[in-house]
């Protein structure tokens, strides 16, 4: 099994990023996915999700209405549009598959948000 985050990078506050997280090994489209953050010193905490089948996306407050979650069934890949961005976005983003008990991470993509 194989998830590969990908289109971390440096942008300026207000700017936008797309994140991708292609996945292996694992049926994709029967899978329910999210993304997760981990800024320095602070724990991992919850970003947005989307459900296998019924593409239902959910997010916290302090990205919603700034983050869009996607998934291409046909391309193995989930992606997280981000607009607006903020320092206070700054971390380590990583993308999770979940299907009854099992869970798969990424290896994680770096965005850092400054001016």
């Amino acid at each position: 099994v194989q998830l590969v985050e990908s289109g971390g990078g440096l942008v300026q506050p207000g700017g936008s990023l797309r994140l991708s997280c292609v996945v292996s090994g694992v049926p994709f489209s029967r899978y329910d996915m999210s993304w997760y953050r981990q800024a320095p010193g602070k724990e991992r905490e919850f970003v947005a999700a989307i459900q296998s089948y019924g593409y239902i996306p959910n997010y916290p407050n302090s990205v919603k209405g700034r983050f869009t979650i996607s998934r291409d069934n046909a391309k193995n890949t989930l992606y997280l549009q981000m607009n607006n961005l903020k320092p206070e976005d700054t971390a380590v983003y990583y993308c999770k598959g979940s299907r009854g008990k099992y869970d798969y991470w990424g290896q994680g993509t770096q965005v850092t948000v400054s001016s």
